[in-house]
């Protein structure tokens, strides 16, 4: 179970705090959130008093199992806008997600308005939601070790077969699916953050980048196998880069502040301009969630949080090197799974 009703309504209290009569769920995932119902298509959740979740007739089975609100079938968004005016609402949330297709449908005599209620609550992890994302990131770690990538690479598998036998054995080991499309970067394609896997054979270095979800929640890392001295050189800039940021993790400190830590390490080895995207992300249901660990994010960080730490340098059209582990924020970081970064 992913929420209980005392947190639901918690939520719901929170949205009268600022004077919402409701809100519109139309994110899979935020479904899932509060409802313990996973949508397998479409779906609509109400958050109020008596909150309902609306399901089309293909799921109304696995959501009368497994909702923890009152289910009643989607037939139209009439629905919806009736409910809107027979409850007489004024002002009502909605996500920073929701289609503006659907929003334009379900306009009416009413406001709606943007809020991040949800993400906040999001944001910080129950028990529950923490040994799922630590089970996810165990069964990717327990994979990746019996792929024994230094073997492939040696033996010319190709980026492809990698990535296909990494899903494959995630799965035997226990993952619903990937958290994503697991990335396998050869040589020049490493300088590429989020290359597309291809045909070509694995040669040093080798940049992946896997995950896995386990009862919806997701884990991420990043892994770079490394041969030559030059390639030796720009891993150890971004290990250093990637150990202080950890160290520096704490509950009261800014996401902007860690960014900048991992950020003046790169740049004071004369690669600041090859370092281009954020140092982390949070995860959970989703892959990417708030906060970021940007320059722009000046969230502060809380116990309970679970944030990633990638920082990477990328030398256009050469190669690439990206270190990435899931950090669980308690009174500091602790890294989450048992592969070490070194390969």
């Amino acid at each position: 179970m992913i929420m209980d009703i005392e947190n639901i309504n918690k939520i719901i209290n929170n949205l009268h705090e600022n004077e919402f009569d409701a809100m519109v769920l139309a994110e899979i995932e935020n479904i899932n959130y509060i409802s313990d119902y996973h949508p397998t298509s479409f779906g609509i959740a109400i958050l109020k008093e008596d909150s309902i979740v609306f399901a089309g007739a293909m799921d109304l089975e696995l959501a009368n199992k497994t909702s923890l609100i009152e289910v009643k079938e989607f037939k139209s968004l009439k629905q919806i806008t009736d409910l809107f005016e027979k409850e007489n609402f004024k002002k009502i949330a909605i996500e920073e997600t929701l289609p503006f297709n659907l929003y334009s449908k379900l306009k009416g005599n009413y406001e709606f308005h943007l809020t991040n209620v949800l993400d906040n609550f999001r944001m910080i992890k129950s028990r529950e939601e923490l040994l799922k994302i630590e089970k996810a990131t165990n069964i990717a770690h327990n994979s990746f070790k019996q792929l024994a990538i230094r073997d492939k690479i040696e033996k010319g598998f190709s980026e492809w077969e990698v990535s296909y036998e990494l899903g494959y054995l995630m799965r035997e080991n226990g993952a619903q699916e990937e958290s994503f499309e697991t990335i396998v970067a050869t040589g020049a394609n490493s300088s590429l953050p989020h290359s597309r896997v291809s045909q070509k054979q694995l040669e040093f270095p080798t940049l992946i980048d896997w995950g896995c979800k386990y009862q919806d929640y997701c884990s991420d890392s990043t892994r770079t196998i490394i041969k030559t001295e030059k390639q030796e050189e720009i891993f150890n800039i971004v290990f250093e880069a990637y150990n202080k940021s950890i160290k520096a993790i704490k509950p009261g400190i800014k996401a902007c502040e860690i960014d900048k830590i991992a950020r003046d390490i790169i740049f004071e080895y004369g690669y600041g301009d090859k370092f281009i995207h954020s140092t982390g992300h949070s995860l959970g249901l989703n892959i990417h969630e708030k906060p970021t660990i940007s320059k722009k994010d000046e969230t502060i960080l809380e116990k309970d949080m679970v944030i990633t730490i990638e920082p990477g340098i990328y030398l256009e059209g050469n190669f690439g090197v990206r270190i990435e582990d899931s950090i669980h924020i308690k009174n500091k970081a602790n890294v989450l799974g048992s592969l070490k970064p070194i390969i």
